[in-house]
C-alpha cells in the first residue's frame, strides 16, 4: 500500500496532543484519540468503530481476540468525558456487520446508554451496518449536517466543501529519526475531512493511494498523524510514498 522513498522530510510543522483548524469555516479540534471536537457546537465526531468485530469474526470460525468492543468504548467515554458534548456523530461503520449491534452484550449496550445520556446520539449508516442500530439510542441515518457541514459515511467526489467522511481510515508515512512511520491520521484541506478509524483493531489505507485521488486540493493538504502521545501535522508534499 506505501511506496516508500528514501527521502528527509521538511520538519514537522506542528507537534501538539489536539491541534486546532478550520475546516469549511468551522472550528474544530482533532484529538490524539482519533475524534473531533466541533467547539462551537459542543458536537463530538468519531468515525469507524466497527464494534463486535471479534465477534463478528467468531461467527465466521475466526477467533480474534474478544476485547476489541471494549477497549473502543472505554476510549470514547473518556474522550466524552474530557469534552462534554451535547452530540455525538458515528461516521459509519459503527459495528462490523448488520446484527453486531443487536447481539451486542448488556455490559457494552449499558455504556453506550450512560455516554448517550442527556446527548444527541447520531448513527451514520456505514456500508458494514447499512441498516442502522438496534435498540440503541440516538438515530440512525444515512447523512447529517450541522453548521454546514455534510457528515457520511463515505466520501463522494461530488460533494467537496463541508464533507465529513470516514470509511477510508486514512494513514500516512513520515521518516523520523532515519525510519519509516506509518501512523493513522486526519486528513484535511480545510474543505473537506476524512476522519481515522477510531475503533482499536482496524487498520490504515496510506493517503497516496489511488482511493484517495480526486478527494483533495493537495497543495492544501494536511495529514494530522496520532503518534503515540501527540500529533504531527504534516504536509501531503512531505510525507513518504
Amino acid at each position: 500500500m506505501t511506496g516508500m522513498t528514501a527521502r528527509r522530510l521538511a520538519p514537522i510543522e506542528t507537534v501538539e496532543t489536539t491541534t486546532e483548524i478550520a475546516l469549511s469555516g468551522v472550528a474544530a479540534v482533532c484529538d490524539l484519540t482519533g475524534a473531533m471536537y466541533l467547539p462551537d457546537h459542543r458536537t463530538l465526531v468519531v468515525s469507524d468503530l466497527h464494534l463486535e468485530k471479534g465477534a463478528a469474526f467468531a461467527r465466521r470460525g475466526q477467533l480474534l481476540p474478544p476485547y476489541d468492543t471494549l477497549a473502543t468504548l472505554r476510549m470514547l467515554e473518556n474522550v466524552v468525558a474530557r469534552y462534554e458534548p451535547t452530540t455525538i456523530v458515528s461516521l459509519g461503520d459503527n459495528f462490523h456487520d448488520r446484527v453486531g449491534s443487536a447481539l451486542m452484550p448488556t455490559l457494552f449496550r449499558e455504556m453506550i446508554f450512560g455516554m448517550a445520556g442527556g446527548r444527541d446520539f447520531v448513527w451514520i449508516n456505514g456500508n458494514h451496518d447499512p441498516d442502522g442500530t438496534t435498540a440503541l439510542p440516538g438515530i440512525s441515518v444515512d447523512e447529517f449536517s450541522l453548521a454546514g457541514l455534510t457528515f457520511r459515511h463515505e466520501p463522494s467526489l461530488a460533494h467537496g466543501k463541508g464533507e465529513v467522511a470516514g470509511h477510508l481510515h486514512p494513514s500516512a508515512t513520515v521518516r523520523r529519526r532515519e525510519k519509516s512511520v506509518r501512523r493513522p491520521c486526519f486528513a484535511t484541506d480545510g474543505l473537506r475531512m476524512i476522519m481515522p478509524s477510531f475503533g482499536v483493531t482496524t487498520g490504515g489505507l496510506d493517503l497516496r493511494h489511488k482511493a484517495f485521488t480526486g478527494l483533495f486540493a493537495r497543495t492544501d493538504l494536511i495529514a494530522h498523524l496520532l503518534g503515540r502521545d501527540r500529533i504531527y501535522s504534516v504536509r501531503y508534499g512531505n510525507l513518504l510514498g
